[in-house]
């Protein structure tokens, strides 16, 4: 990486000096954290398969299908902007609120505590598709069998490998931070708000049972399975197709049709090649809705100091193609 949050090397000296672990397992998979987890993954992916009858002729409504965006866009979010382009990547600087609130709108997202997927993502990039990548589809090898193989470990199973991301040597600054820290313990009580939330709307909205269930399957459940999924997807999927009009070490590719329901994240050769930038999607028509928050974060003061790409930096990245054809980076958010 270019720049952004310092990775230490070394390990604290002695037990005594270093701050509690941000995760309730420590680095230790083996955890209530981790077999919450588990469940909050096959739980909802049960009830995606369910919402299929459900949803043919009954059993859904609008006020459902609403529960299900804004919880759904509320988690990207706090995933795409506050996990990985701030408290990763250290696109830009935020106001203790909002450094706070980003770090709850992610928990939500339910993909596990702060502090581990961000020393997991920041392992990721220091090993991008190599050695000891935590999730690279090419782990196994180029034939179509081991690439198989290879998108199904970087899609999910890498979450229960026993190999073990040390969060002291990844993340020191957030374990430093005690409010953080405390957010990244409380995983499971984050993931029980974001579970109950749109029942406790949807019921109180019908005023039936019947509506609290539907609200908690469509606006709980299937918005859950749905959001994992589109986030693993750009460690497998964005990791083995896709354009790379930029130079970049590993194989990160563009997937057009995962860039809405991504939030942007599926720009992800820019990503790879300028970590740190704040916008991911930077060519002509590539939208870029975190791009576009942290833009409204930073003209109401909230932001500051953002990683904006600018055209110098982006033709110094970009692939060798005989004439270097130059296109216009979307600049303006």
């Amino acid at each position: 990486m270019t720049a952004g949050p310092e990775v230490v090397e070394k390990t604290p000296k002695s037990a005594e000096s270093a701050p509690p672990p941000a995760t309730l397992g420590g680095d230790s998979k083996r955890s209530v954290e981790q077999i919450a987890l588990l469940l909050f993954i096959i739980v909802p992916f049960l009830a995606l398969v369910a919402a299929v009858p459900l949803a043919w002729g009954w059993g859904v409504s609008w006020l459902d299908l609403g529960l299900l965006v804004a919880m759904y866009f509320i988690g990207c979010h706090g995933i795409t902007i506050g996990f990985h382009r701030y408290f990763t990547h250290g696109s830009f600087k935020a106001k203790r609120p909002l450094r706070i609130a980003l770090a709850i709108m992610g928990s939500l997202a339910v993909e596990g505590p702060l502090v581990r997927w961000v020393a997991d993502h920041r392992r990721h990039h220091k090993f991008s598709d190599a050695e000891g990548d935590p999730h690279s589809p090419w782990r196994y090898g180029e034939t179509v069998p081991a690439l198989l193989k290879g998108l199904w470990w970087a899609h999910m199973a890498w979450m229960f490998d026993e190999e073990q991301t040390p969060q002291h040597k990844f993340a020191p600054d957030l374990i430093k931070d005690p409010a953080i820290r405390r957010i990244s313990r409380q995983f499971v009580l984050w993931t029980s708000v974001s579970l109950l939330i749109p029942p406790l709307i949807g019921g109180l909205v019908t005023m039936s049972w019947w509506g609290a269930f539907t609200a908690f399957l469509w606006g709980s459940l299937v918005r859950v399975a749905l959001l994992h999924h589109v986030t693993w997807s750009i460690n497998s999927i964005c990791h083995a197709v896709g354009k790379r009009p930029f130079k970049s070490r590993d194989r990160s590719g563009n997937v057009w049709w995962l860039a809405i329901l991504s939030c942007g994240e599926s720009w992800h050769n820019l990503h790879h090649a300028d970590p740190t930038s704040a916008r991911h999607g930077v060519l002509k028509g590539q939208l870029d809705s975190s791009a576009r928050l942290i833009r409204w974060f930073e003209q109401l003061r909230w932001a500051y100091d953002v990683r904006w790409p600018n055209a110098s930096r982006l033709d110094s990245r970009r692939q060798e193609n005989g004439s270097r054809r130059k296109d216009k980076a979307a600049q303006a958010a």
